[in-house]
């Protein structure tokens, strides 16, 4: 039933952002579906900013603003230019609690078209173990759409 969901969620995604250079306008957007396709409790974008990731549009409760290159889950995932995901939160370490109903976690780079991150997805649960392979695909498949 996952697999559907995201099969459906890409092409949603696909067809939503055809056209659209925006880039506040089509995160916007790809963060509302995927919040609302899969009922996630936090789903955003962070943008790079010189040296820190700075929050861009979301869907969910209020986030931190400004993360450090290197630090948490999503400074992590920029610094390693490679999707992270944790079980849960806690036991990462360096994690920044933005929200301690936060649990699990998965952050996918969005690559720019010279190869450099520009952005992470960040997806929060409030239930530890949410996301696992089938999760890290369909959203590394969908912020690949966003380098084209």
């Amino acid at each position: 039933m996952k697999e559907e969901k995201y099969e459906l969620l890409v092409s949603q995604i696909r067809a939503l952002i055809e056209g659209e250079n925006d880039v506040i306008a089509v995160m916007s957007n790809v963060a509302g579906a995927i919040h609302q396709t899969m009922g996630f409790w936090w789903t955003g974008f962070y943008r790079v900013k010189g040296e820190e990731l700075v929050l861009g549009p979301f869907q969910g409760p209020v986030a931190c603003m400004h993360i450090p290159y290197g630090k948490g889950v999503c400074g992590t995932a920029w610094q390693r230019a490679e999707t992270v995901v944790v079980e849960d939160v806690e036991q990462f370490p360096g994690h920044i609690a933005c929200s301690s109903e936060s649990k699990s976690e998965i952050v996918v780079p969005v690559f720019g078209g010279d190869g450099k991150v520009t952005a992470v997805l960040d997806i929060d649960s409030e239930k530890l173990a949410t996301f696992d392979d089938t999760d890290r695909r369909y959203l590394e498949e969908i912020c690949r759409l966003l380098t084209k």
